[in-house]
Formats: C-alpha cells, sequence, structure tokens
C-alpha cells in the first residue's frame, strides 16, 4: 500500500478515505480491538509521559518526508501526548546510516519506532535489535517482509501499481494508441516498490500494449530513471507509446528524458502526488498520480505508536508479510479530476501550485 474502480465522484473517494482516517485517529486506542498488555503497559497517559518515539524516514529524494510526514506525525503525537518527545531521522538512502540511526534511538530509550526502511531486507536487523529490548517497531509505507515488524501502515502499494498503469492503460486504448510502453519501477532494495512493480504487471501484461523494457531504479533517484529512459528513447523512440512510472520523482525524471531527446511526451504516470506532479498534470506533462493523502497515515501511525508505547497490541484489519497490517486505499488523479481530489479537498493549495507558468492551466480547470 481490490479492483480499481472505483467511486462515483472524486469527492466522494477522498470522503471514504477521509473517513477511515477518522476512524483510525479518532482516539488513542482507535487502532486497536483490545487494550491489551504489553512489557511496557501501564494506565492512562501516566505511562508514556515525557516518553521518546522514533520517526525514522528513508531518503530526500522524495520532498514529501521533511515537508509532510514529519510534521504531521509529529503534530498528532504532540496531541495524544504533549510531553512525548518525537526523534526524527532521514537516512538519506544509506541503509547503514539508518541502522545507526535506529541504535541511536534505542540507546536513547524510545519507547516505539516507527520506520520507512531505506532496505526493507536490511531493516530486519533493526526489527530483530527492537524487539530484542521490547521496543515495537511499526512499519511505514514500506513493508519489511523477513522479520515482521509489530505493524505495518501503508496505502495499499500493489493497489497502486494496479491504479497508475490500468489508468494509463485505458487513456491509450480511448486514443488508439499504437506501440509498447516502457515501465520504471522504484528501489529494488524497497519491498513497497516490489509491490507497486507487481501492481503495474497486472495491468500491464494483460493489456494488449507490449512491454518494451523495465527498470529498477536504484534509491528512486530521478536522475537515474532519466538516464536509463534517454537510452530507451534512443532504442525506441516513435514506439513508446507510454511510460508507468512508479512515483512522481520517476516520472518526473521519464519526462525530463524526452524534453531533452526532443520527442514529445506520450503519456507517463506517477504517484505520490508532489506539488512538482501536480503542476506537470496541470501543463499537460504528466498523465496521472496517485493521492494518498499522507496526513492518513501519519497520523494513524502516531495512533498506533501511542498505543504501543500504552503497553497496548494493536489489531491489524489485514496480514501482510505476517504483519498485522492496516492499508488505505489512495485515489488516482488525472487533469479531469485534479480540481476535487487534490484542491477541492484542501490538499492541497492553489497558492502553492499556481504560480507563474502554470498560473494559466490552473484557471483553465477552474483551480483558484
Amino acid at each position: 500500500m481490490n479492483t480499481a474502480k472505483r467511486r462515483t465522484s472524486a469527492i466522494a473517494a477522498v470522503a471514504v478515505i477521509a473517513s477511515a482516517a477518522l476512524a483510525a485517529c479518532g482516539s488513542t486506542g482507535a487502532t486497536s480491538s483490545g487494550s491489551g498488555t504489553g512489557s511496557n503497559s501501564g494506565s492512562g497517559n501516566g505511562a508514556v509521559e515525557n516518553a521518546k518515539v522514533a520517526f525514522l524516514m528513508p531518503d530526500l529524494a522524495s520532498t514529501r518526508y521533511e515537508l509532510a510526514d514529519k510534521p504531521l506525525f509529529e503534530a498528532k503525537m504532540k496531541q495524544l501526548c504533549p510531553s512525548c518527545t518525537v526523534i526524527y531521522q532521514n537516512a538519506d538512502s544509506d541503509a547503514a546510516k539508518q541502522q545507526q540511526q535506529a541504535n541511536s534511538a534505542l540507546a536513547q530509550g524510545v519507547k516505539a519506532i516507527v520506520i520507512d526502511p531505506v532496505d526493507s531486507a536490511a531493516a530486519a536487523t533493526i526489527v530483530k535489535t527492537a524487539q530484542s529490548q521490547q521496543v515495537p517497531v511499526i512499519a511505514y509505507d514500506r513493508p519489511i517482509p523477513a522479520t515482521p515488524a509489530d505493524y505495518y501502515i501503508s496505502f495499499d502499494n500493489e493497489k497502486i501499481g494496479n491504479m497508475i498503469a490500468q489508468s494509463l492503460v485505458d487513456r491509450l486504448k480511448k486514443d488508439g494508441a499504437k506501440g509498447g510502453l516502457l515501465q520504471v519501477n522504484g528501489s529494488p532494495t524497497d519491498a513497497a516498490a516490489g509491490l507497486i512493480k507487481k501492481g503495474i504487471h497486472s495491468a500491464v501484461d494483460p493489456s494488449g500494449f507490449k512491454l518494451l523494457a523495465e527498470y529498477d531504479t536504484p534509491d528512486w533517484q530521478p536522475e537515474k530513471a532519466q538516464t536509463w529512459v534517454s537510452g530507451q528513447i534512443t532504442q525506441f523512440r516513435d514506439q513508446i507509446a507510454g511510460v508507468v512510472a512508479a512515483n512522481d520523482g520517476t516520472g518526473g525524471g521519464t519526462i525530463a528524458a524526452f524534453k531533452a531527446a526532443g520527442v514529445k511526451v506520450p503519456p507517463v504516470t506517477g504517484n505520490d502526488a508532489e506539488v512538482a506532479a501536480a503542476q506537470r498534470i496541470i501543463k499537460g506533462d504528466q498523465y496521472n498520480t496517485i493521492s494518498k493523502p499522507i496526513k492518513i497515515v501519519a497520523e494513524a501511525a502516531a495512533v498506533t505508536a501511542y498505543d504501543f508505547m500504552q503497553g497496548k497490541k494493536p489489531a491489524g484489519k489485514a496480514t501482510l508479510y505476517n504483519t498485522p497490517s492496516e492499508l488505505f486505499v489512495p485515489t488516482v488523479v488525472t487533469k479531469d479530476n485534479i480540481k476535487e481530489v487534490l484542491f477541492d479537498s484542501g490538499i492541497m493549495k492553489a497558492s502553492e501550485v499556481c504560480t507563474g507558468e502554470y498560473a494559466k492551466g490552473c484557471a483553465d480547470l477552474g483551480i483558484k
């Protein structure tokens, strides 16, 4: 983080997700089906007064972690436990650095760790070390398959892959497009990227469009995606009907490759609904992205961490990799529904997006 379609309107989709978030975050025990007991159990807020919780994010390549995940998680924790401290660290795509950050957090006596792993396999060591010290681990956004964390919170990543790819395939068929597809996947060390990749294939493989080539992008780096796509343009050029890119960063790199080659940009997908992606959609350079309001998962992670810190053991609404999980359903965003999904909902502000060269496109779409 299963069929794609969908909702009667984009507004309804956002409302459903928002209600799910409220259900998850409405109270300190909202994600738990029972009170549970554990080594850190106690009564009321006093059990975690002045406690520390680690929030360990994976990279700086995606702007979301610094701009959204961190402040939203911190704000929710502050609401739940005013005296608690959030220890935030970003590993900048370095798995060894993330291991050191986790060890440092444990040495500082954190009562829970929320981690979005750089390397899903390497993060198994972090889980084992924390659990050996009776510190629960909540996997965030990306799962940790080898050693089950205590909980996993994310949007449904396999569904995301299916949705962005199926949306692209539907568009190409509607346009009567000819040719094949490029597939730009995420990091090979990211288990969530593997789920997205699986979801993409579930739509691309039976689509009737030939898969010309695919690439696993190291560390999700847009520059590496751009370099690879540039090579494919040289090889396939006019045969490329569309590109399924696994996130907005790789989508942006893909679009840059076509522009640098002086070739018309075909429909390109994305995922994360970054501001830059919204601007590209408004301008017509990017076909779609995925809206997965980070507020939902960040607040759900804070609620779940707080439950564990009180000695409760939240019950998952699903199970993935033998881990109790909560997987939220996202929304595909195109130019047709971007106003409703991202702006009317309050997820984005026109003042932040509709600047400079994007002002006219926003006006044409009624975004203000």
